[in-house]
């Protein structure tokens, strides 16, 4: 789980940067997740491989450690002269069954609308969930270093900037995590300034 949902973003970055970095108002959205505020790194087992498995402990360690990621990548985006922003999303709750059938991609069951139905004063269909990251990618105000997230219980609603955890922003944890991931992913950042156009 790390791997794929950071180590894999970490990689793919790295290896688009240079373009981007060469592109006026380019940007970078991390897709997070609310549960990453409840969540804590072991920088000694990034990938969880001690201890009992416990796969939703383990999807939050991996959401934070990208959110890290992005918060830090701004960081250093700035601190290079580049134009490049790196900013956060999350989609808060998003269930199937409150999400519009597009058929042939996708179709609600009546099963899955009937579990849906409940909670849907508090979380929101996968379309709405969407507009965190739309909103972060596209609006002419979204700035670098940002998080975005649903308005309502950071659960549901229209977008809303959110304010990140101590340990989403933490320098020490930002520095150490960077370096493990250049190693286990094998590649380098290119963050010296860049000529854009």
């Amino acid at each position: 789980m790390y791997g794929t949902n950071h180590l894999g973003h970490f990689t793919l970055g790295a290896l688009i940067y240079p373009a981007l970095a060469r592109t006026d108002a380019s940007r970078i959205v991390t897709m997070g997740s609310v549960a990453a505020r409840r969540a804590s790194l072991n920088l000694d087992d990034l990938e969880s491989s001690h201890g009992s498995y416990r796969a939703f402990d383990i999807y939050k360690r991996s959401k934070l450690a990208q959110m890290i990621f992005a918060f830090e990548l701004d960081r250093r985006a700035r601190q290079s002269g580049s134009g490049v922003a790196s900013l956060v999303a999350h989609p808060g709750g998003a269930l199937d069954g409150l999400t519009p059938s597009r058929p042939p991609a996708f179709t609600r069951s009546a099963s899955s609308i009937a579990r849906a139905l409940p909670l849907a004063a508090v979380v929101q269909g996968k379309d709405r969930a969407a507009w965190a990251a739309v909103r972060a990618l596209l609006d002419p105000a979204a700035q670098g270093g940002q998080l975005w997230g649903p308005r309502v219980f950071r659960s549901k609603g229209d977008p809303a900037l959110e304010r990140p955890t101590a340990a989403m922003t933490n320098r020490e944890t930002a520095d150490r995590l960077w370096a493990l991931s250049e190693e286990a992913a094998d590649v380098n950042w290119p963050l010296q300034a860049t000529t854009r156009r």
